[in-house]
């Protein structure tokens, strides 16, 4: 059964954010399914950023609607968002280098034992279960132990994407988890998008890049001053129509009438 047979897990509906005089977000209407991977593309200053933000609970629309899991959902902090299942991997990934892989990956939530009326962190649960869930993302850590800033970009993008996965994420929004990654690493992280999609886990995966958007997403959705100009679902659209829209086409066009086709 395909994503498209399932009800969105979010639906946004309108939805509007001001900023005093500043209108971030014009009307945007998205939603998620189950199992897909739908991309929003936008270039830079198109919204993209106070978008997540919204979808996710740091910010409160100005009007639109909401709609998590068929009620609507008016989430007051991203903690509820997250409790919810909502899960956001930023682009600075919130990762502290010179702490270890297993560290990170509990961050605030580690396994407690006790012993008597002490409790102390299950260590030997959480390096299990850390090196277990890397694995499924096909990630071999040499140890448990091994320094998160002793990984590549790639790998950290993963170690986020594999915790949220964990914890029971059933929306994982990924903000532009490539952009400053090498061809091999862009690689790994969409296979891991790849993965992660088959789980029936919805993917928001938000880029300026075309390309690396095609070679995983389902559904397209491009946003361009605050406004989505559409939503088409792979095959009905082209990469170079894509690239079109972001960047705003009739500009492109008027800009090449004026300055003789020489753009």
């Amino acid at each position: 059964m395909s994503s498209y047979d399932h009800n969105p897990i979010v639906e946004m509906k309108g939805i509007e954010k001001h900023f005093g005089p500043v209108i971030a977000l014009a009307g945007v209407s998205f939603d998620i399914r189950p199992g897909e991977c739908h991309c929003l593309l936008g270039d830079n200053g198109a919204g993209k950023s106070t978008f997540i933000k919204t979808m996710s609970g740091v910010h409160k629309p100005t009007s639109g609607e909401m709609i998590f899991e068929g009620k609507a959902m008016n989430f007051t902090s991203p903690r509820d968002a997250m409790e919810a299942g909502i899960a956001t991997v930023y682009q600075d990934l919130a990762m502290i280098p010179l702490m270890s892989v297993t560290r990170n990956f509990w961050m605030g939530r580690e396994p407690v034992r006790k012993v008597g009326p002490l409790k102390f962190m299950d260590f030997a649960k959480a390096n299990a279960v850390t090196m277990e869930e890397m694995g499924k993302m096909g990630i071999n850590l040499r140890s448990p132990d091994q320094a998160v800033g002793t990984l590549s970009g790639g790998e950290r993008q993963t170690v986020a994407i594999a915790r949220a996965v964990y914890f029971g994420a059933k929306v994982l929004i990924l903000d532009e988890p490539t952009s400053a990654l090498g061809v091999r690493q862009t690689a790994n992280v969409l296979a891991t998008i790849d993965k992660v999609r088959k789980t029936g886990i919805g993917v928001v995966f938000i880029t300026h890049n075309v390309r690396h958007a095609v070679a995983v997403g389902d559904r397209f959705t491009v946003l361009n001053r605050g406004k989505t100009l559409g939503t088409a679902q792979r095959g009905q659209i082209t990469p170079e129509e894509l690239q079109d829209m972001m960047a705003g086409g009739q500009e492109m066009v008027a800009l090449e009438g004026s300055l003789g086709g020489t753009v």
